[in-house]
C-alpha cells in the first residue's frame, strides 16, 4: 500500500532545508570560517539528500563505506574548530521586549504544537489510510508524526507573527551556528550504539565482571551495574545505547539468571541510573550542551555542573532502591 508522506521525503526535507542554510552560510562574509562551517553542514545535508542514491546506484557496502567517510570528514571539522558563528540581523533588546509584550504568552503555541501534534498523529493515524494511501509513514510513525508538528508550527508561528517561513530558516542557521557540531552529536553515538552492539561488548563487559566480582556479592553486582549504566552513558551520551551492553553484560547473567532477581523493576531502575549520567556528561549535546548555548551562558559547562550533585544523589538513591525491590 502507498504512502502519503514516507520517512524518506521527511529526510529528503530535512536535506533541503541544511542545504538551504549552507547557501546562506556561503553568503555570510561576516562568518571568519563560513566556508569550512558550509562544508560542514552540506555534508551533513548530503547524507540526508543523497544516501538512497549512493545505495542504489553503488550498493550498501561501497554506499556505507562513502558515508563512513563522510563521518570522519564531520568530525575533523568539528574536532580542528573550523565552525564559527555568522552574523545575523537581530533586533534590539526594546524591539523584542516589545515583540513579547505583544504577543505574551501565544507565542508558545507554536511549540507547545509539536509534541500536542506528534501524540495525536501517531495515536489517530496509526493504520489509517484513505483511498488505499496510508496518510503517514507506518513503519516510522512518530517520526513522520513529528514532522507534521513541526510543520503545523512554523505554520502557527508564520500566522502569530506575520513572518515567513523562510524567517523560520534564517533563525535556524543562528540556532544551529550558536549550537555547533552538538547538532548532530545524537545521530552520531546512535551510531556508536549500534557499533558495540554488533561488536558484542556486553560479553566483553560480562567477562571482565567475572574476573573481578563474585556473582554471589549482590550488593556489588548492584553497585557494578548502576554505577556502569551511569558511566557507559556518560561516554556515549545516551542511556538507550548503554542499556543493550551493560544490561547483556551485568544485569541479565549475574543478577536475573545468577540471582533470580525480578527483571521489571531491575532493568526500568537501571535506565534511571543510566539517565543519571545524562545529567553529568557535554556527550548528552541535547540536555546539557544545546540549553547553554540557546541561553547563551558565558560557561557551556554550567549546566553540567549545577546538574551532578543532584546526578550522584540519584544514582545512589537507584542503588540503594534496587538492592532492595529487585529480589524476590
Amino acid at each position: 500500500m502507498n504512502t502519503l508522506i514516507t520517512i524518506n521525503e521527511i529526510y529528503y526535507l530535512i536535506g533541503v532545508i541544511v542545504m538551504l542554510l549552507v547557501g546562506m552560510t556561503l553568503r555570510d562574509k561576516g562568518n571568519p570560517k563560513r566556508l569550512t562551517t558550509a562544508l560542514f553542514w552540506f555534508l551533513f545535508g548530503s547524507v540526508f539528500l543523497f544516501s538512497d542514491l549512493l545505495v542504489s546506484s553503488l550498493g550498501k557496502p561501497l554506499a556505507y563505506r562513502i558515508i563512513g567517510v563522510v563521518v570522519i570528514l564531520l568530525s575533523l571539522i568539528a574536532g580542528f574548530g573550523l565552525l564559527s558563528i555568522g552574523t545575523y540581523k537581530q533586533r534590539s533588546a526594546e524591539q523584542r521586549q516589545a515583540s513579547a509584550n505583544q504577543y505574551g504568552n501565544w507565542i508558545f503555541v507554536p511549540a507547545i504544537l509539536i509534541p500536542v501534534v506528534t501524540v495525536l498523529c501517531t495515536l489517530l493515524l496509526k493504520g489509517v489510510a484513505i483511498g488505499g494511501v496510508y496518510l503517514l509513514d507506518q513503519k516510522q510513525l512518530t517520526l513522520a508524526a513529528l514532522c507534521v508538528g513541526c510543520i503545523c508550527a512554523i505554520l502557527a508561528g508564520w500566522k502569530l507573527t506575520g513572518g515567513t517561513p523562510l524567517h523560520a530558516v534564517r533563525e535556524s542557521r543562528r540556532l544551529l551556528d550558536a549550537i555547533g557540531w552538538a547538532a548532530v552529536l545524537p545521530q552520531m553515538l546512535a551510531m556508536l550504539g549500534g557499533v558495540f552492539v554488533a561488536a558484542q561488548t556486553g560479553k566483553s563487559v560480562q567477562q571482565v565482571v567475572g574476573l573481578f566480582v563474585n556473582p554471589e556479592n549482590r550488593f556489588m553486582l548492584i553497585v557494578i551495574y548502576c554505577v556502569g549504566m551511569a558511566l557507559f552513558t556518560m561516554i556515549m551520551g545516551n542511556a538507550f545505547a548503554a542499556f543493550p551492553v551493560m544490561t547483556a553484560g551485568i544485569a541479565l547473567p549475574f543478577i536475573i539468571v545468577g540471582q533470580h532477581a525480578d527483571p521489571a523493576p531491575l532493568v526500568t531502575i537501571g535506565m534511571l541510573a543510566g539517565y543519571c549520567g545524562t545529567l553529568m556528561t557535554p556527550m548528552a549535546a541535547n540536555y546539557n550542551i544545546v540549553p547553554a548555548a540557546l541561553l547563551e551562558l558565558k560557561d557551556k559547562y554550567q549546566v553540567i555542573k549545577v546538574q551532578i550533585p543532584t546526578g550522584i544523589t540519584l544514582l545512589a538513591a537507584n542503588i540503594l532502591l534496587m538492592y532492595f525491590i529487585v529480589f524476590r
